[in-house]
């Protein structure tokens, strides 16, 4: 057992790569609809959901609280869906988000950018019923590229495109999707690869973790303070300056939340002013 994250490029087909691989594999096919989904429960608007997963956040959103809660939810079902083992997440920084979980398996799909172009053009007009021109076809292309990776940059300070984070790179102009779909589960077969008591412990612990600070993202009294979380068999660990009682109260309401320890930061004096 694994988990598979794809994180592809506009017209390279890793979400049908994805979807296959999850079908060969008998994984569950985590997609944007299933995301939204469980994002409801957590009370988002799809509208404001879908816009942050396709663009990076603007420089005022970067300091809102509402486009936070909405990061760090999306954050926390990514991970309660890599709690259940067996599925193939597509996208979501969830190469990123699992790159210190042993069983997880990253795989890039990319593409030259021409034939991408060209794949958006002969895809879009059975999606969309309309035919695109190449030049909108290419600045889709374009814009979709910065602002995917743009989003990763500003949550991971990464490039999204740099191979060090994949445990597998795909390139679709030669492997057609059922050689591409044999290389990723050969991969996930592997022994070294399975699922181990110790991995699934760090899901749980980084899953629950999350889901504190989605909590904390939501509560009035606890909002607007930078707040870091940590978990370990069911045990939080809550570290700030401000709101920490408020925060306890908030995280022993998060099921799963055996225990709460607090960690006070003190704030450094500012020196006096030296004319």
């Amino acid at each position: 057992m694994a988990i598979v994250t794809i994180s592809c490029e506009m017209g390279s087909g890793g979400v049908e790569i994805g979807r296959a691989v999850a079908e060969r594999l008998g994984y569950r096919f985590v997609d944007t609809e299933l995301i939204t989904e469980a994002a409801h429960r957590y009370g988002l608007l799809e509208e404001k959901l879908s816009s942050l997963d396709e663009t990076k956040p603007s420089i005022l959103e970067r300091f809102d609280t509402e486009t936070r809660r909405y990061l760090t939810v999306s954050q926390a079902i990514v991970y309660e869906f890599a709690m259940e083992d067996r599925v193939v997440i597509i996208g979501r920084g969830g190469q990123f988000l699992l790159r210190e979980v042993p069983h997880a398996i990253r795989v890039r799909v990319t593409a030259p950018f021409e034939m991408r172009v060209k794949r958006v053009m002969k895809k879009m007009p059975s999606q969309m019923g309309e035919a695109l021109d190449v030049r909108s076809a290419t600045e889709l292309v374009r814009r979709n590229d910065a602002e995917k990776g743009g989003r990763v940059r500003y949550l991971y300070g990464v490039n999204w495109a740099d191979p060090a984070f994949y445990d597998l790179v795909i390139n679709t102009e030669k492997l057609a999707v059922n050689a591409a779909v044999e290389l990723v589960a050969t991969l996930a077969n592997r022994p070294e690869l399975r699922t181990t008591e110790a991995g699934r412990q760090l899901v749980a612990n980084r899953t629950l973790a999350f889901q504190v600070q989605a909590a904390l993202a939501a509560h009035p009294e606890t909002r607007k303070s930078r707040i870091s979380v940590e978990a370990e068999n069911g045990v939080v660990t809550l570290e700030g300056t401000s709101a920490l009682d408020d925060a306890e109260e908030v995280a022993r309401a998060v099921p799963g939340v055996r225990d709460v320890r607090i960690r006070q930061m003190e704030i450094p004096p500012i020196p006096p002013f030296v004319g």
